[in-house]
């Protein structure tokens, strides 16, 4: 009779137990998410960040709420995303620039991408794209090329920021023309684009969502995409390998990370949620029509690239000889 009270005492125990961790887990959300956007509106970065937002919101009646931390190359922002409380409240759109290559390229980050961000879910990919005022002389990439070995450090291109992708596409390039083309960073792609639109740069090294609304609307001329195939959104322009440059291959991802230790099922349900979406085929319009292309993949497969990239930018960062101004 004992025993039998003691076994009904401990199931009666138990039971609550096992229905607590359910629910707390299907909780999540219970207040709005803040997504840190690591650069200021108007960039490829901004525009992704807003679009996964808005829609998690709209499928989800979640409340996501883009947050601009610009600055160093993105780096600001990641910064103040790692010291976040690890609860899922606060998650950040990296891409490689601030992810990968920025850890090689700052002496003093105080964030260490694979050691105190975790991997939540890949959104895009997109190659960068050179472009140049649509009434500018250089009509070819090869213009620029003749340009620059004529006049040496004469030729200008604008970025986002140091120690972005896209400003070492501009000094991966200079290396394999052997030119010397001068680099000037600005804080995120909308000031760097007004700059170019208005002639102060020669040319712009940007993202494709970045630049393309200006292509489209016929101000800016694309000259040469830099991965190894040819962009969706501009199918008619060509890559750099194919002008000559073989093998020429820089393209950059988006996706969303948490503070390391935030719980495994919190990163579960935002990576369901954001491949569901990935899913759509209006979300992947939505994506391909601002320049960028969709790609999916659990935590594990996402982690595993941030790590690779990591280690392989080291080398390319290093051959390069880029620096921060």
């Amino acid at each position: 009779m004992i025993r039998r009270h003691f076994g009904t005492l401990a199931l009666a125990l138990a039971l609550p137990l096992a229905f607590t961790a359910p629910a707390q887990a299907q909780s999540y959300p219970a207040k709005p998410i803040r997504m840190v956007v690591p650069f200021p509106p108007g960039g490829g970065t901004d525009i992704l960040a807003r679009l996964v937002a808005q829609k998690l919101t709209e499928a989800n009646h979640w409340t996501v709420v883009p947050d601009n931390r610009g600055g160093a190359g993105g780096t600001i922002g990641i910064a103040e995303a790692a010291r976040a409380a690890p609860t899922g409240y606060d998650i950040v759109m990296g891409q490689k620039d601030n992810m990968v290559v920025a850890p090689w390229l700052y002496k003093n980050l105080s964030y260490n991408p694979v050691k105190d961000l975790t991997a939540v879910a890949h959104v895009a990919y997109t190659p960068v794209v050179i472009v140049t005022q649509a009434n500018s002389k250089f009509k070819t990439l090869d213009d620029v090329v003749k340009a620059a070995r004529a006049a040496p450090d004469t030729v200008t291109y604008g970025s986002p920021g140091n120690g972005t992708t896209i400003h070492l596409a501009g000094e991966i390039f200079n290396g394999a023309a052997q030119i010397k083309m001068r680099h000037v960073p600005y804080k995120g792609s909308n000031a760097a684009m007004m700059d170019v639109l208005a002639g102060n740069v020669d040319l712009m090294v940007s993202s494709v969502p970045s630049a393309l609304a200006q292509i489209k609307a016929g101000k800016l001329r694309p000259l040469a995409v830099t991965s190894a195939k040819r962009s969706t959104s501009l199918p008619d322009t060509p890559t750099v390998a194919e002008l000559g440059y073989k093998g020429f291959d820089v393209s950059t991802w988006y996706g969303l990370f948490v503070p390391a230790k935030t719980p495994k099922d919190v990163i579960a349900t935002l990576n369901t949620e954001v491949n569901k979406l990935l899913a759509t085929p209006e979300m992947k319009a939505a994506i391909v029509a601002q320049g960028a292309e969709p790609q999916s993949m659990t935590p594990e497969q996402f982690e595993t690239l941030l790590k690779t990239d990591y280690e392989k930018w080291k080398g390319i960062v290093q051959a390069s000889g880029a620096t921060i101004e």
